[in-house]
């Protein structure tokens, strides 16, 4: 299991013309199963006059609960191309429907396949895919002689500071993750001979977006 794995953080849409038929791709963030339905049955209603709806979903960090549907295509030609794209991207987390307007012209079994696959890419390109975190928030209170050792430290190993408070003492929360936890507690208390207090105060999934840390 990864300390790091990439989601949607936002959906977006995509499209591709191919011999004149319309594939537009839908992208969503997902939790659940009943989540990714309640996303289908949306768009299916939305483009109730589509030639073909077609779907795929991955949920989970290791891709626990996928599923996928080709409605009407013929069958591998669409469902599970797409799937395969969420599972080579390593996206997880995410429901995806690519709306079909036929266009007069067939494209055959591979024409369907790559038109599939480049519509769900489109869709990803036009969401926002970040890396979600495991990790654990930190307090680490010190006086102003530690605390320039302990901003060292958190630079050094690429860690994001939530916040740092100046009174009589130094108090720093600090969002690390797990991969390198004891790393740094070991470095702090060396850093500042055992005279920082450090407490764990959770352990969350997070990510980091626009320079701020989001608990997911």
């Amino acid at each position: 299991m990864s300390d790091k794995y990439k989601i949607v953080y936002k959906g977006g849409e995509g499209e591709i013309i191919e011999k004149k038929s319309r594939f537009i791709a839908y992208v969503k963030p997902v939790n659940t199963e009943e989540e990714a339905c309640i996303f289908i049955e949306s768009i299916k209603k939305m483009n109730w006059n589509a030639t073909h709806n077609c779907s795929a979903i991955v949920i989970g960090e290791n891709n626990e609960f996928s599923r996928c549907n080709d409605d009407g295509e013929p069958s591998s030609t669409a469902g599970k191309p797409m799937l395969e794209v969420l599972i080579n991207e390593g996206v997880h987390n995410v429901a995806v429907v690519v709306t079909r307007y036929f266009g007069g012209t067939l494209l055959g079994t591979g024409g369907l396949v790559r038109a599939y696959q480049s519509a769900v890419k489109a869709g990803l390109s036009s969401s926002v895919i970040v890396e979600k975190q495991r990790g654990s928030r930190y307090r680490i209170e010190t006086d102003y002689n530690g605390i320039g050792k302990i901003q060292y430290i958190i630079a050094s190993l690429d860690i994001f500071t939530v916040d740092t408070m100046y009174s009589d003492k130094v108090e720093a929360e600090v969002m690390v993750g797990s991969n390198i936890e004891k790393e740094f507690v070991d470095k702090v208390t060396e850093g500042t001979n055992g005279k920082a207090v450090i407490n764990k105060i959770e352990e969350v999934g997070y990510i980091i977006i626009d320079g701020k840390v989001e608990i997911l």
